[in-house]
């Protein structure tokens, strides 16, 4: 299960507020509650907490807690049950001044499932579960072969993380006749046979083992790659991991990048494609018909309460204000709203031209 980049988002946003306020004591209250778990059981396990509070010593300290513990419970009874994928719930005294009130309460219903149950009062709120969310963990294996060189490297999310490049000492054909082009051809093969045995011990190293590994994709020019995948040196465990092999024009760095973009079909699923689709599908429209596009803040936004976007695209780098009042504008409206990461090349691209860009529905004189 994936989390989208409107959720990323929002916990990323929520987990930087939260690692703002500190305790000035173990005061500040974090709480996890699992999917699938009475919340009836967790007010009544806060309000045995808030008498067990009576006996802190610090009367600053027991009254933030006891606080705290009073303000979540109210919070939580607000819900008539668990969400489905659980709820975090965070309260404290978060006033910067010493002897001052002011307690705040935040929650969450995670992206993914929550599996643990934790009542936690400490110097800061308790955030690990939050931030385990926001790591990928499962990869693609990306692997370019031709006669002279490779890449072995994976794709993590829409990042692309080279792990080893080699190069072989193949020698180009010859014209040369009779012996000499037997020699020749023998030593040819005897250098391919090494190249294709060190990709192989590459990928045995890299991918064997990984647990997270979702699939092996092969690419490169011309028909080495075939050649390699028949050649017998691939651990059978290895070789079952390939879901796709695909053609390609180049090698190298440009090689990797050719491959993810061609291995749509297989990465369908994966939000890397999605992204890349539409601020790929915004550009072309920029290219070609630029009265359906439109970008940078001013321009877009007046545009957006003409209610003329249909698709709004916010760079995960726009300020959080900014965010917030795009997003507020386009709920008005009815646009569907993208928030882009700047982990691929057109996401690059989307924060180098202001941050902010859209699809219109009609073709707007002037965008």
């Amino acid at each position: 299960m994936q989390i989208t980049e409107k959720q990323k988002y929002q916990l990323k946003k929520l987990i930087k507020k939260l690692e703002k306020h500190k305790g000035r004591h173990t005061e500040l209250v974090s709480v996890y509650i699992p999917k699938d778990y009475d919340i009836i059981k967790i007010i009544n396990h806060l309000d045995q907490e808030k008498g067990t509070a009576t006996n802190i010593k610090s009367t600053a300290t027991r009254k933030n807690v006891i606080d705290s513990l009073e303000k979540m419970t109210q919070h939580l009874r607000l819900y008539k049950r668990t969400p489905e994928n659980g709820l975090a719930v965070f309260s404290g005294n978060v006033a910067k001044r010493e002897g001052q009130q002011d307690f705040e309460v935040w929650s969450i219903e995670p992206p993914l499932p929550l599996k643990t149950r934790i009542y936690r009062c400490d110097k800061e709120f308790v955030l690990d579960l939050l931030r385990d969310m926001l790591e990928i963990k499962e990869v693609y294996g990306l692997v370019i072969v031709d006669r002279r060189d490779a890449n072995v490297a994976y794709l993590k999310g829409k990042t692309i993380i080279p792990m080893v490049k080699t190069h072989s000492e193949v020698p180009g054909k010859t014209k040369a006749g009779g012996q000499s082009a037997a020699r020749f051809e023998r030593l040819r093969e005897g250098a391919k046979k090494d190249h294709f045995k060190k990709v192989a011990e590459y990928m045995k190293s890299q991918f064997l083992g990984n647990k997270n590994l979702k699939g092996i994709i092969v690419g490169g020019p011309g028909p080495t790659k075939y050649d390699f995948i028949d050649s017998g040196y691939i651990t059978t465990e290895v070789k079952n991991k390939i879901i796709a092999i695909k053609d390609l024009s180049y090698t190298g760095d440009f090689g990797l990048q050719e491959l993810v973009e061609k291995s749509q079909d297989v990465l369908a699923k994966e939000e890397i494609i999605a992204e890349k689709k539409i601020v790929g599908k915004f550009l072309e429209l920029l290219s070609t018909k630029p009265g359906m596009a439109s970008y940078g803040i001013d321009e877009v936004m007046k545009n957006l309460k003409l209610g003329a976007v249909n698709t709004l695209l916010l760079s995960e780098k726009l300020d959080d204000k900014k965010m917030e009042e795009f997003e507020n504008e386009a709920k008005l409206v009815g646009t569907s709203v993208k928030i882009i990461s700047t982990e691929t090349r057109e996401g690059v691209q989307l924060k180098d031209i202001g941050m902010v860009a859209a699809i219109l529905r009609y073709e707007v004189n002037g965008s």
